[in-house]
């Protein structure tokens, strides 16, 4: 409370006790009991209301006992009951979520985590990936300030993401509990295998192979490649005490097109604890030929390595960096990405309108947009020598190709010339620009559709900045890449519009999320958001048949088809208003990566809690685990003192007070008649 603050409080005491007095008290023949009473009444609401003019802050000292977090994180994946330390680790958990020492001195919470992070107390160890490295992320960001120990029980198999070793704190101190047999026992596994998804027919695909090996004997294995019943690669591995692994190249031949189905297997005739991991099955699509792109530039410019990239990692996309006096290099291409035009390209173009080829024409700060006009009717450019950045706005009711919001709002602005930018009728925004806050209207990003020939535009320079932006928030360029391959998978193909659209992959990992994607367009070719879409599974081999409803999302219909077993399936997608269909076929590969283990990595958990100034403990050694946490002089309970401020004006019982002197006053008052 101020000095100010306290002197009116005084002058509002010495106002309301004077005209209290000189109301009931001044110049009275008789000052009976009534009288004071009234005065005091009156003294009562008079400053209870200068009070509330005044509205003093009422400051209250509170102290709160802090306790350092110790976040209990127990391993929910399939794996702990692979290793059979389930209960292992439900004994660990209790024995220490119970220990009344702990509860004292620290501020116990309990998670599990497989994928993600989650606050839990029970487990059912079901989870199909194992993320040590997501754990260090979401603790950083729940815990922002001070210092913190953690206890982790796990296995530390790691099944994805970044290594995890460095991955948590110099604040957060980890000590491992580790899960399971550490007793080193024989076996052979298949460690990793690379492959792409699609080879060229007449062609041979190779097939990239790691293996290891646990024991300390001299073993000869042998690996093979079968695609049914036919072996189609083989060789022998050697393996001993100083050579635990090996890596080769493996070329089959892709001698008929469409989906093959193979299985890699790795053996040496003796019993191994764990046989799951010594075979791998993949998959190849045989195709017939590749989508040849050329990138045509004049200029040297870092979007052009970007959009190369993010095309190439679609297998199917052969691309050639070309400049604009190369014509002879263009016959054959599919698509002509024309980077920032000028006179030069005459050709080029000529050569796209000739042969009806698909052109995405990226344009920038070095762009003849006089000559761009000259070349094409679908967008009329008036630009001006000012230059401006422009943000992203995703248009929700694109349609033209199913493809969802990867954060467009989030990336960095485009630099362009500022202008007027007109659309033809036949122009489809899939991206609108805003300057800052403000919403433009004109295009980002566009299409149009001139009888079977396509088109593409993308106004702005520096996308490379927005294939970097989608790797810092997603950990991967995967999404940005499927962006630049949608477009593309449209420019490809001939303009054939119909009544259903439907996207999906020819095979799957067991585990991995399985999603079909289905558009349905009316007569006008107009996304329909009334249609009804279901969808028919059918395994082949059991011919059991499931039923699910596709559910709409912003411009498109999907579902997601989790927890079907691995095999073989057809599929089939009807509107049921207008009985339009689509047939299709998929397969889930047999692969469970959380049974690739027959150990626990002590190792990688030893080297964790050194990084971290830890210790590794094994689940018989609990108690010396709860001793050294006990014991650690860095984790002692903190008293923090809280002001708690209130203003005066808050406090509803000084209301009721003042109602309930006036109302006393007032009645009183007229009891005796002095009304």
């Amino acid at each position: 409370m101020t000095t100010n603050q306290l002197l009116l409080l005084l002058l509002s005491i010495v106002i309301a006790a004077g005209l209290s007095y000189f109301h009931y008290l001044h110049k009275v023949k008789s000052q009976s009991k009534i009288y004071w009473l009234l005065a005091f009444l009156r003294f009562t609401s008079l400053f209870g209301v200068l009070l509330l003019l005044i509205n003093p802050v009422i400051s209250k000292t509170e102290l709160e006992i802090v306790k350092s977090p110790l976040p209990i994180i127990v391993d929910n994946s399939s794996s702990i009951i692979n290793l059979r330390a389930n209960t292992q680790a439900q004994k660990v958990y209790q024995q220490l979520i119970s220990n009344k020492d702990l509860q004292r001195k620290f501020d116990v919470q309990s998670y599990l985590f497989d994928a993600t992070l989650e606050q839990s107390d029970t487990f059912n160890f079901t989870g199909t990936e194992t993320r040590l490295d997501i754990v260090a992320k979401d603790l950083k960001n729940l815990y922002k300030k001070g210092y913190f120990p953690t206890i982790l029980i796990t296995d530390g198999n790691q099944t994805s993401g970044d290594d995890y070793v460095y991955a948590f704190g110099t604040e957060n101190r980890v000590f491992p509990v580790v899960l399971g047999d550490t007793t080193a026992v024989f076996d052979l596994k298949i460690s990793q295998l690379n492959v792409n998804k699609y080879a060229f027919y007449k062609n041979k695909f190779p097939v990239e192979v790691f293996v290891h090996y646990s024991g300390n004997r001299p073993v000869v294995a042998n690996f093979s490649i079968a695609e049914g019943k036919n072996t189609i690669a083989k060789q022998s591995v050697n393996f001993n005490s100083t050579q635990k692994s090996a890596s080769f190249t493996v070329f089959l031949p892709a001698n008929e097109m469409g989906l093959h189905l193979y299985k890699a297997t790795l053996s040496s005739g003796l019993k191994e604890k764990n046989s799951y991991n010594n075979a791998t099955n993949f998959a190849v699509e045989v195709l017939d030929q590749r989508t040849k792109i050329a990138i045509i530039s004049a200029i040297n410019h870092p979007d052009i390595g970007a959009l190369k990239r993010a095309i190439e990692t679609n297998a199917q996309h052969q691309v050639v960096v070309v400049k604009p006096q190369d014509i002879n290099l263009l016959h054959d291409c599919n698509v002509l990405i024309c980077y920032q035009p000028n006179t030069t390209f005459k050709a080029v173009f000529d050569v796209a309108k000739k042969a009806g080829t698909a052109t995405f024409v990226l344009t920038g700060t070095g762009t003849d947009f006089n000559f761009l006009n000259q070349q094409q009717s679908d967008i009329d450019f008036k630009m001006t020598n000012q230059q401006e950045d422009f943000l992203a706005s995703f248009n929700s009711k694109f349609n033209l190709f199913a493809l969802e919001n990867i954060g467009f709002e989030n990336f960095p602005p485009l630099s362009h010339p500022f202008g007027t930018i007109n659309v033809k009728e036949n122009v489809s925004l899939l991206l609108t620009s805003k300057i800052r806050s403000m919403e433009t209207g004109l295009p980002l990003v566009a299409f149009a559709e001139n009888g079977t020939r396509r088109s593409a535009y993308l106004l702005g320079e520096n996308s490379w900045k927005w294939r970097l932006q989608s790797h810092i928030a997603t950990q991967s360029f995967e999404k940005y890449d499927v962006f630049i391959d949608k477009i593309m998978q449209f420019l490809a193909t001939k303009s054939t519009k119909k009544a259903l659209e439907v996207t999906h992959d020819n095979f799957y990992n067991s585990g991995e999320a399985i999603a079909i994607t289905a558009q349905f367009f009316n007569k006008n070719y107009e996304f329909d958001d009334n249609a009804r879409l279901s969808i028919t599974v059918i395994n082949t081999k059991s011919k059991q048949k499931k039923n699910y409803d596709m559910l709409k999302g912003t411009n498109a219909y999907q579902v997601n088809l989790d927890g079907l077993s691995a095999g073989s399936y057809t599929f089939t997608v009807k509107e049921l208003n207008t009985n339009t269909s689509y047939g299709g076929r998929f397969e889930i590969l047999d692969f469970d990566i959380e049974k690739q283990f027959v150990i626990p990595d002590y190792n990688k958990l030893s080297q964790l809690a050194e990084q971290t100034q830890g210790k590794v403990f094994l689940p018989s050694q609990i108690d010396q685990l709860i001793q050294e946490l006990l014991l650690q002089n860095s984790y002692l309970p903190i008293e923090k003192e809280s002001i708690k401020k209130t203003p005066l004006i808050d406090w509803v019982f000084l209301l009721i007070i003042i109602a309930i002197a006036l109302s006393a006053e007032w009645f009183i008052r007229k009891y005796h008649g002095l009304l």
